[in-house]
């Protein structure tokens, strides 16, 4: 009896050390591994120098804040600042070295004039592209940021961006321009593997724009900012190092509006920052089918801490464009709330997608409700996407822990495939679903250890 009981206590230790260690080692040693950018404080560029003024036009406005940055650039780096107003603008292309500072009550205003955003090459929903500008675009620059009190207003209503989707609600009547040509073609291109120099759209056939667009930077800060009316994604980083998001307000009601949207990164710090979307609000990428598969560039080693995500898709998206797969989330000590947040942890994929998705370690978040699940994976997403099949996607090693919920359909979501165990090592510990409306979990499709420990879930 005491060598049974011995060896309980011993199987027991071992286990919760196993179960800590991923972060008690790995999330503290990733922590400390994110660079900041090295800027340079005591140069300061302010707008108004370079000709800027609150009441001259946005091309002229674009022209002065251009300019302020190159020039900055050119002295070895510095602060280029924007005082207090609005301030109507065009796409603007940070350099290395220069830190936009917005002041507090400035507000950067982005115009709804196509002209103003110059084609450049960027990633649109995981497909490599030439599109026009995002608002502000960074490619292949170091130690950039934005950071102060002051404002983003990418403009997005129903009068500008956001009826180029062809949708009704979003402001499209018959006979207005709409992107789901582009759109068709950009996936066709990808599919046949056409030359990127050959996908280009102007602004006789442009797709909205993001907010925020770095392309191949390394140490990136985002500070402090606030967000508004995207015309699409908000913060895209693509396959950039050390991006430090923290004390961000991202407010974005529109279509396909994800608040921050990592691909194919490495070393992002996701902290006090709160999300009202209409969409995803983080949503970890790595390249959309053969694209990502081509690249082959993983997202991985993604910390979020201490946010607020309100209205939604999902609260942490791993997915759907992941084709070059995502290894090691770490999020904790997140709060989670609303009747329009749909999930609070989702990954999605699909058999055109492909990927491995590893180490999703979650834990110490209350939500106070959701609309579908606490806890989604899908390997059935868009199960009538056309494109090439056959690339079979992989999820494993997901750990909940204390994560409580007081409202949502179900606990946990899981649709796996009906052939083959995808979906492996999954594990909920410690966790209280309480006003769950169908009583009880999910679950569809081949799985391998799907693991509910002390999960209570109720009416």
């Amino acid at each position: 009896m005491k060598k049974s009981l011995l060896g309980f206590i011993l199987t027991f230790c071992c286990f919760t050390s196993l179960v800590a260690q991923p972060w008690e080692k790995e999330y503290l040693k990733l922590v400390e591994s994110i660079k900041m950018p090295e800027l340079v404080n005591d140069r300061v560029a302010y707008i108004t120098d370079f000709g800027a003024s609150t009441d001259a036009s946005a091309r002229d406005n674009q022209t002065a804040i251009n300019s302020a940055i190159k020039v900055c650039n050119e002295r070895g780096g510095g602060r280029v600042v924007v005082p207090q107003g609005e301030w109507k603008t065009g796409a603007v292309t940070l350099l290395s070295r220069v830190n936009l500072v917005l002041e507090k009550g400035a507000v950067l205003q982005f115009v709804f004039e196509p002209r103003l955003y110059p084609q450049v090459l960027t990633h649109w929903e995981g497909l490599e592209c030439y599109n026009i500008s995002p608002l502000i675009y960074a490619r292949d620059a170091e130690d950039i940021a934005i950071t102060g009190e002051g404002t983003v207003d990418g403009g997005g209503t129903n009068e500008t961006w956001w009826k180029w989707t062809g949708v009704e609600r979003f402001g499209w009547k018959e006979g207005m321009y709409n992107q789901k040509e582009s759109r068709r073609r950009l996936q066709q291109w990808s599919e046949e593997q056409a030359d990127v120099e050959k996908r280009r759209f102007d602004i006789t056939n442009p797709m909205r724009p993001q907010t925020v667009n770095f392309m191949n930077c390394n140490r990136v800060l985002i500070e402090g900012v606030t967000l508004l009316r995207s015309p699409f994604w908000v913060l895209h980083p693509v396959m950039c190092e050390d991006v430090t998001v923290r004390n961000v307000t991202i407010i974005n009601k529109g279509p396909n509006g994800d608040g921050c949207d990592p691909e194919s990164c490495n070393r992002v710090l996701i902290e006090n920052c709160l999300f009202r979307t209409g969409d995803d609000c983080i949503a970890i990428k790595s390249g959309r089918n053969a694209d990502g598969r081509r690249w082959g560039i993983p997202c991985q080693n993604v910390v979020v801490r201490n946010c607020r995500m309100e209205d939604g898709h999902g609260g942490i998206v791993v997915g759907s464009e992941i084709s070059g797969g995502f290894r090691n989330l770490f999020l904790e000590d997140c709060q989670m709330d609303s009747p329009n947040l749909d999930r609070v942890v989702r990954i999605k994929t699909n058999t055109c997608r492909g990927g491995v998705v590893e180490n999703v370690y979650v834990r110490n978040v209350e939500v106070g409700e959701c609309r579908e699940a606490v806890l989604k994976i899908n390997l059935n997403y868009e199960p009538r996407e056309q494109a090439q099949r056959g690339f079979i996607p992989t999820v494993r090693n997901v750990q909940l822990e204390n994560v409580n919920c007081n409202k949502s359909k179900y606990g946990a979501y899981i649709v796996g495939l009906g052939d083959e165990e995808r979906i492996q090592d999954v594990t909920v510990r410690n966790c209280k679903w309480s006003g769950v409306t169908s009583g009880e979990n999910r679950i569809e499709g081949k799985n391998r250890n799907v693991v509910f420990e002390n999960v209570t879930i109720s009416r």
